[in-house]
């Protein structure tokens, strides 16, 4: 493999990392919003406002 291909597979992977973990942190974020009671919700995602 040549260095262009070391440096490809390494932004690569960092790249797919990233994503991954954006995706799992917007997943777990979205499930724990759904547990908050609505009177504890911050007023911009309220949804009795």
């Amino acid at each position: 493999m040549t260095h262009v291909g070391y440096l490809l597979v390494g932004w690569g992977t960092t790249f797919a990392v990233g994503l991954v973990y954006t995706a799992t942190l917007l997943r777990r974020g979205r499930r724990l919003t759904a547990r908050v009671p609505a009177d504890r919700r911050r007023w911009m995602t309220a949804e009795d406002t």
